[in-house]
């Protein structure tokens, strides 16, 4: 397996609000020379909640995000601006400052650390609106298309208001390369920062490189590629096998082989020429063993949205539960955030997987060693 670096530079940090990490050599297996996890047992009910990242309503700590946090001790939570089953916004965004109470909160509840995540792309896809009060953005196209220096400007705009904030993941930046005609939902939207593939990556790079220096986590999204499907996985599956180009691996590729990249995020599409038995990538070992044994990625899986069309129409609950974590996914995200909201799903799903386990449906081991990967990588934010 190849090594890589989580690259935040302590010196270029104080430009951040001074945060730097703990340590630089991440393995991905949960052992260095900083942190070795592996000295602290963890039960299996406290290793399955850290593999969740939830979605929860309300601009402030109650008690029921306060349950899921500190005593259940989920791994995550994921914050949005629209509450989609309710149809209004400000789920749990109001202004920053609110923002930078709710999540200075959350991490005081955390037993551990707590990733903070949300979907700060810019352009179409930002959670964080100017309309309250936040940086102004603009859309990876528009930055691309302006060139590097533009690309860097709003990166660093972008990083260094999460970690004002709190916010310690985004998922973020889009590795999809755009087609033509485009996916209506990352070319139609902006969010692809191009055709070019290796123009995709060194893009890639560059939130990447001013993200870690701030002490943000970036995801790169969504493995295989995305950028080539027709259709809405919000909606329903979609199948990139006939349109799908192997340059869309790349931009990950690049990344990979040079360290760059701490977390990918897998795609709900379906895509025969990595898995011929045509799973979506999110459910599929074969498309996670192209991630891991090909590309020889070390760093954190997380699934897209497990409250999607793609997966929710054609799948039982306990069952894309249980087909991600064999695929080998690390975390799964839970936004809370499609059709209903569910107040109960953070112990809802815990005591779930607990059942999958003593059923032999999912394997023990491998809930262990995804909780170790991920109290790892958090080993390296402060």
């Amino acid at each position: 397996m190849k090594k890589f670096v989580f690259v935040i530079l302590a010196a270029v940090a104080t430009a951040c609000g001074g945060h730097a990490a703990t340590g630089n050599d991440t393995t991905g297996n949960g052992t260095d020379s900083t942190t070795d996890t592996a000295t602290v047992q963890y039960t299996l009910h406290e290793d399955i909640a850290q593999m969740l990242m939830v979605g929860f309503r309300g601009q402030t700590v109650d008690s029921l995000v306060a349950r899921d946090v500190r005593d259940l001790k989920v791994g995550g939570v994921i914050l949005f601006e629209y509450d989609a089953p309710s149809g209004t916004r400000k789920r749990n965004v109001a202004n920053p400052e609110q923002v930078r109470r709710l999540c200075a909160d959350l991490q005081a509840l955390a037993p551990g650390r707590l990733l903070i995540g949300i979907d700060q792309e810019g352009g179409n896809v930002s959670r964080l609106r100017t309309a309250y009060g936040f940086d102004a953005n603009r859309s990876a196209k528009a930055t691309a298309s302006d060139g590097d220096d533009t690309v860097r400007r709003y990166a660093r705009l972008c990083a260094e208001q999460l970690q004002r904030l709190g916010i310690n993941l985004n998922f973020a930046p889009c590795a999809d390369v755009d087609a033509v005609p485009p996916c209506p939902v990352i070319g139609g939207m902006e969010r692809s920062f191009g055709t070019d593939a290796g123009r995709v990556a060194e893009c890639c790079r560059i939130w990447i490189d001013e993200q870690s220096k701030c002490g943000v986590m970036s995801c790169l999204k969504h493995f295989p590629g995305h950028g080539s499907a027709k259709g809405d996985t919000h909606k329903g599956l979609v199948d990139v096998s006939a349109t799908w180009r192997r340059s869309e691996l790349e931009p990950y590729r690049r990344l990979i082989a040079d360290g760059r990249v701490p977390m990918v995020m897998t795609a709900h599409v379906v895509n025969r020429n990595t898995d011929p038995a045509g799973l979506p990538a999110s459910l599929s070992a074969a498309t996670v063993s192209l991630l891991r044994d090909t590309l020889g990625f070390d760093g954190l899986i997380i699934t897209d949205d497990m409250a999607m069309g793609a997966i929710t129409a054609n799948y039982g609950y306990a069952e894309a539960i249980a087909m991600a974590i064999e695929a080998g996914a690390d975390m799964l995200c839970l936004s809370n955030n499609g059709s209903h909201y569910d107040p109960d799903l953070a112990p809802r799903t815990v005591a779930l997987i607990e059942q999958l386990v003593a059923q032999g449906k999912v394997s023990e081991a491998k809930i262990h060693r995804a909780a170790e990967r991920i109290r790892h990588f958090k080993g390296k934010l402060q």
